[in-house]
């Protein structure tokens, strides 16, 4: 009975997958086969083509034996401080009311985690999360009081919003017109081939020893309301690290992935057996099938790596990328297949 039971739930999944590409117009329903093979060592993996600036940040920590801990929060440390990008860190672009807050998340695959969110005029939110992981009994930390513990933690206390972003929220308050777009904050700035004006850093490692550790850093949203808290921060949504399965991060609209868990799904998905690719594509799939309407304009994208060392991606509309790091790969930035070839309107 149990095996016809598994049988019959196979051929609905089966089934319930094959009736998708009804959904949209032009799609791309091929799983990738060109994932990167099993990693013999230690390797890193990051969202989006500043991805490869965080992997050369991680990657010393890991060539020189140190954990998948150090090295994800080498890595964004570099986002938060190096990279001047409008959607992470020092150069984020601010809330509707000009305040500039960060999220972040970190997560070892032991299950410890610590995260702070909302927070203000600290430079590293991501080593803030990982203080609260380590030295408080608590997981998530917002607003006033995640700033109030990273001074206590010795945290200098400075402002952080650029002249840039100031700008560029006095002119956005010309229309106050807020619409996120898909690969953009704001599209209407972006250069052509400008790919760097996109959202989190998810970054997940495996080290030497198989152990495995993820984080995520963004300032969320432009013009967002005050108070908004996306998925980064948001461990299951946009984080989740197992040692006995693997590791997931996400990017993109943060409401859908808090509406579906899905980081934490994508991972389940691997426990159940699905390859890294195979995992992301579903859990896109699923959202796909929730909201199906919704879905041809917003992004959402999935990055994920097994125990194994197994790297998969995929996302909802074409235009992720993200970037790939070990011995033998070094700052290789690979483009995710994609549901949608196309983007919908």
């Amino acid at each position: 009975m149990t095996s016809r039971r598994r049988f019959l739930q196979s051929s609905l999944l089966a089934a319930g997958a094959a009736a998708l590409p009804a959904l949209g117009a032009e799609k791309n329903t091929a799983v990738s086969t060109a994932r990167p093979a099993a990693a013999s060592g230690a390797r890193v993996v990051s969202t989006w083509d500043f991805g490869v600036g965080a992997n050369q940040a991680a990657w010393p920590v890991l060539a020189d034996g140190g954990s998948a801990l150090d090295a994800v929060e080498a890595g964004a440390r570099w986002a938060e401080a190096d990279l001047c990008n409008n959607t992470v860190g020092r150069c984020g672009n601010p809330d509707r009311d000009g305040v500039l807050t960060l999220d972040a998340s970190i997560m070892d695959g032991d299950g410890r985690c610590g995260a702070v969110a909302a927070l203000e005029d600290i430079a590293h939110p991501v080593t803030v999360a990982r203080r609260v992981m380590e030295r408080t009994p608590h997981v998530l930390l917002v607003g006033a009081g995640a700033q109030q513990f990273a001074i206590e933690q010795g945290f200098p206390k400075q402002p952080l919003l650029t002249d840039k972003a100031r700008a560029a929220w006095n002119e956005w308050r010309k229309t106050s017109k807020y619409q996120p777009q898909i690969n953009a904050e704001r599209l209407d700035q972006a250069k052509p081939g400008d790919k760097t004006n996109h959202d989190t850093l998810g970054i997940l490692a495996i080290d030497r020893s198989g152990k495995l550790a993820g984080a995520c850093t963004t300032s969320g949203m432009a013009w967002k309301l005050h108070g908004r808290v996306g998925d980064s921060p948001i461990v299951g949504a946009g984080l989740y690290v197992d040692n006995e399965v693997g590791a997931a991060t996400a990017s993109g609209v943060g409401e859908e992935m808090l509406r579906n868990a899905a980081s934490f799904l994508v991972v389940e998905l691997m426990r159940q057996g699905r390859g890294p690719d195979e995992a992301c594509r579903e859990a896109i799939d699923r959202l796909v099938r929730k909201r199906p309407q919704a879905s041809k304009t917003l992004q959402v994208c999935f990055l994920a790596i097994n125990k194994h060392g197994e790297v998969g991606a995929h996302a909802l509309h074409r235009g992720f990328v993200y970037a790939v790091c070990d011995a033998n790969k070094r700052d290789a930035l690979l483009d995710s297949p994609s549901v949608y070839t196309t983007q919908q309107t």
